[in-house]
């Protein structure tokens, strides 16, 4: 007679009867925490360079308006004028009053385009301006 020493059956698969939940958190989380491109830019440009810079915090409170190298500018996914700004802007802060308008602006455009656009925003109460720059290296 022999004798057999008794081991221990240990399965060496790894259990997924719950993988599908966490696929499926997983799947959530991200659908969650990912922001998406909410404006289509329409007219193209070149940011000009800065040596000192300064990032904006709260992203959701800032409002684009772009000026391409042809005059032409984008407020909102849409080519808007010069005179509708105003109304544009008005309404925007009336909805949100700490609005920062972010003005995206070619760097070999027209200043006075620049002017006449800081002037339609004084008369919307947007007084909070901030200008897009590339970090000079």
């Amino acid at each position: 007679m022999k004798f057999e020493k008794k081991r221990a059956t240990t399965k060496q698969s790894i259990p997924t009867a719950s993988l599908p939940d966490i696929v499926f958190m997983l799947l959530l989380f991200f659908m969650v925490t990912t922001t998406l491109r909410e404006v289509d830019v329409l007219v193209s440009f070149r940011l000009p360079e800065a040596k000192a810079i300064e990032k904006i915090e709260n992203k959701r409170l800032v409002s684009y308006i772009w000026v391409g190298n042809d005059g032409r500018i984008q407020l909102n996914d849409s080519i808007t004028k010069l005179e509708e700004i105003q109304n544009i802007m008005y309404t925007k802060r009336l909805a949100m009053p700490n609005i920062i308008v972010s003005l995206r602006i070619d760097k070999n455009s027209d200043m006075g385009i620049v002017t006449d656009i800081q002037q339609e925003l004084r008369k919307a109460s947007c007084l909070r301006i901030n200008y897009s720059t590339l970090l000079k290296i």
